[in-house]
């Protein structure tokens, strides 16, 4: 009976070392791809030379641009209008954005939120649809300009602000809009 023991003590202490000593798979995550042996070897990158030493200057005073502080009675914006039933960027709304960035690019730390707004004809969901459209429109516009998304956002109020109370097609005009408010 000890023979068996020591036998069976033996066989599962091969067992474990067989297991143990087993070299280990290499585990490749699908979205890595393996590098060839080849490409791990790189040579070292030339020390790049030293710089010349700097030629002294007449140095003039340096004006700091400061950023243009917005109040209730400055409004460094101008608003952006649009064809009736539309969102589609005119080139004059274009135009505009385009000097609507260059004031927020100047001024980083400015959030803006883009107002969308509707004349006071369709229902009050689709005006509040379409003055969303408007306002991610004039979003994504500025954001091709290199304006930064964290300093933009947007908001529909569609017919319910209307800045021309009036009834008729120049009182719709002005009501289809996009107002920028700088907001802290």
């Amino acid at each position: 009976m000890k023979k068996n023991v020591t036998w069976i003590l033996f066989v599962l202490c091969c067992g474990i070392f067989t297991v143990a000593g087993c070299a280990k798979k290499e585990v490749v995550k699908k979205d890595e791809t393996p590098v060839p042996p080849a490409a791990a070897v790189t040579e070292p990158a030339p020390a790049p030379a030293p710089a010349p030493a700097p030629v002294p200057v007449a140095q003039e005073p340096v004006v700091k641009e400061e950023p243009v502080k917005a109040t209730e009675e400055v409004q460094p914006f101008e608003t952006i209008y649009f064809d009736f039933d539309s969102y589609v960027l005119r080139q004059d709304a274009r135009d505009i954005l385009a000097e609507n960035a260059q004031w927020m690019l100047k001024n980083p730390v400015s959030k803006v939120r883009l107002e969308g707004h509707c004349d006071e004809r369709g229902s009050d969901e689709y005006n509040l649809a379409l003055g969303e459209k408007r306002a991610r429109a004039a979003s994504s516009y500025l954001l091709t300009l290199g304006v930064p998304q964290a300093n933009v956002s947007t908001i529909s109020y569609g017919k319910e602000k209307p800045a021309d109370p009036g009834h008729d097609e120049a009182a719709w005009a002005k009501n289809r809009r996009v107002e920028f408010v700088i907001v802290k």
